[in-house]
Parts: C-alpha cells; structure tokens; sequence
C-alpha cells in the first residue's frame, strides 16, 4: 500500500486489512520518494491510497474491490 500518514482514507484502508488479518508492506510517499515515483507509474495517479494486490491497482480506499481483490 502506498499512504501517506495524515490520508484519512489511508487510515481506514490500513485498519480494514488489519482488522483483516492481512499481512501489508506500507510505503511513506510523503518520505520515501522512489516508492511515490513507483505509485504513480503503476497507477497513473498521485493520490493515495494506492492498493497494488498481487498486481491489481485499486486508487481510493475502495472496500468493495479490495475485498473482491483479496477474495474475502
């Protein structure tokens, strides 16, 4: 998951996986500036958060087509 700290909807992106069970790597866009450069080439876009799921990109905290995405 791309985020950034103060993203509210990355916020809720991060306790839903949680709550989830679902193991995440979490990247700092706002510090860590490789990691924002890769978000957007693999999504197109600036915003967070951005969901890369086994290669599927979700922009927004979209709990619909995370869960769709993950199978739950």
């Amino acid at each position: 998951m791309y985020s950034t700290p103060t993203c509210p909807y990355c916020i809720r992106a991060k306790q839903f996986l949680t709550e989830n069970n679902i193991v995440f790597e979490n990247y700092d866009v706002s510090t860590e500036h490789q990691k924002a450069e890769e978000m957007v080439q693999k999504s197109g876009q600036m915003g967070v958060p951005v969901l890369d799921i086994e290669g599927e990109i979700i922009v927004g905290f979209d709990k619909e087509k995370i869960k769709q995405a993950l199978g739950l």
